[in-house]
């Protein structure tokens, strides 16, 4: 503070406009950092985009391992014949949502195309042969430690449900709200003679 002649005391006054730059630069700064964090909370990783970016189009993972009937599953053996992979689990509300439909599909396909669900970790056991039971379910489900195959798809939440050609070929993918309407689709779109469709990939 300073005394003036006067003997009147005054506040020292800041330099003119000096408060109101600082403040709009704190504004800035936070409309900023705001949106920073926003872009990395909806944001996927690299780690969860790069396989799903290169699944659809490209050759399938193995899938492979033991059934909970204790039979042997590779997909490699059922090649000539359309596939689907389904990744659920036992408390994926989701999954129960859709799992009628699939249901429905193989139904209607029988030997046409085989239908292989796969656990994904953690479940148990017990609940995984009630869930397919309860929806009357008889495809193979492969179990155990399933996570080498999980991985191999890019699969980070359930459920995940692929479909795979003859000639082993990743063509499409549901990450949810599948139905049986939507597989005829794309069994129709790349049975069509000289058909040239492009893979296809649903999202959430």
């Amino acid at each position: 503070m300073d005394t003036i002649d006067s003997g009147v005391t005054e506040m020292p006054v800041a330099p003119r406009g000096g408060s109101h730059l600082a403040r709009n630069v704190a504004i800035v700064v936070g409309i900023v950092m705001i949106a920073f964090i926003a872009l990395l909370a909806t944001r996927k990783s690299d780690a969860s985009r790069q396989p799903e970016a290169k699944i659809v189009g490209q050759a399938v993972p193995p899938v492979a391992g033991t059934t909970l009937s204790g039979d042997s599953f590779d997909i490699d053996t059922h090649r000539g014949t359309w596939v689907v992979v389904n990744f659920f689990a036992s408390w994926c509300t989701p999954c129960k949502v859709e799992q009628p439909e699939l249901v429905k599909f193989a139904n209607a396909h029988g030997a046409d195309v085989k239908v292989v669900s796969v656990v994904f970790q953690p479940d148990d056991e017990s609940q995984v042969r009630q869930f397919m039971s309860s929806t009357g379910a008889s495809w193979p489900v492969i179990g155990g430690d399933t996570g080498a195959i999980s991985l191999s798809f890019g699969v980070t939440a359930v459920p995940e449900t692929y479909l795979v050609s003859p000639d082993g070929q990743v063509v499409a993918k549901w990450e949810a709200g599948l139905t049986a309407d939507a597989l005829d689709a794309q069994l129709a779109r790349y049975s069509a003679p000289a058909t040239a469709a492009a893979p296809t990939s649903t999202t959430r």
